[in-house]
């Protein structure tokens, strides 16, 4: 882990269009690289952040609603709290488990091991077909970063690491926020244990989650409406290897609520 930095620079990239399956992704960021002012050169201590959103659409990870067929005890459920019944009835059917079915929210567990609210399904930025259609998380979302990375390396000469990125809300806090899904080139935790803090006092739990942290910082520039999907950020400390997602999803043992 580098020295920690006293400034942090994030650069939301300009030019990239409304994304459809097999879109070259990758090329469009290496073209949106070359033409937003602040971004190129390159530098060791950018990290790409990357939109599931955009990740999903170019990798065909779209759903037609109106394939659905919702069981009646789900057309019931989403009358009840103004759902749309066919997305609740995907969710359920693609859930590893079911986390709680309450006051309208369904909250899963996915293939991947990620707890959120709808497994990930989202209606919301889906572009042409919208209130029809629906994206599902990408299948391996560390593969879709170290694709990205690959290609941007290829093109450059540099090698960024790449975070994949979604919107999870949190438990007994009011709203969302950004979180890493998937990684490429960095490890997306530091651990701080047994090592000294400022005072010297050895910590014993500290875990930094690096990723995240990336991820968060980078939705302040994207947001939600603004159609900006890709952010570059520099100067952040991070370490640099070949991390993956799974290395953050806590293991069933130390799930205190489950």
């Amino acid at each position: 882990m580098a020295d920690e930095p006293s400034r942090l620079e994030v650069v939301a990239l300009e030019g990239i269009p409304e994304i459809a399956p097999d879109d070259d992704l990758a090329a469009l960021i290496i073209g949106a690289l070359e033409v937003t002012p602040g971004a190129p050169p390159l530098r060791d201590d950018d990290v790409l952040v990357v939109t599931q959103k955009v990740v999903s659409k170019a990798e065909g990870a779209i759903v037609d609603l109106t394939t659905i067929e919702p069981r009646p005890e789900v057309v019931e459920f989403a009358a009840r709290w103004d759902r749309d019944p066919r997305q609740v009835e995907l969710v359920l059917r693609e859930a590893k488990r079911v986390v709680r079915m309450a006051n309208g929210l369904v909250i899963t567990e996915t293939s991947h091991g990620f707890v959120c609210a709808n497994g990930g399904i989202d209606a919301s930025n889906v572009g042409k077909g919208s209130g029809s259609v629906v994206t599902r998380l990408p299948v391996d979302p560390d593969a879709s970063a170290a694709r990205i990375r690959a290609a941007v390396r290829a093109a450059t000469g540099a090698d960024v690491p790449v975070v994949i990125s979604d919107s999870f809300g949190r438990p007994w806090r009011f709203g969302i926020v950004d979180v890493a899904i998937g990684v490429s080139g960095l490890l997306p935790l530091d651990d701080l244990r047994g090592t000294p803090d400022h005072d010297g006092r050895v910590m014993k739990s500290t875990v930094r989650a690096v990723a995240d942290e990336l991820a968060s910082a980078a939705e302040l520039t994207l947001g939600k409406r603004a159609g900006r999907p890709v952010a570059l950020v520099r100067g952040a400390a991070f370490t640099r290897g070949e991390g993956s997602i799974r290395d953050v999803v806590m293991p069933e043992s130390f799930d205190l609520f489950r």
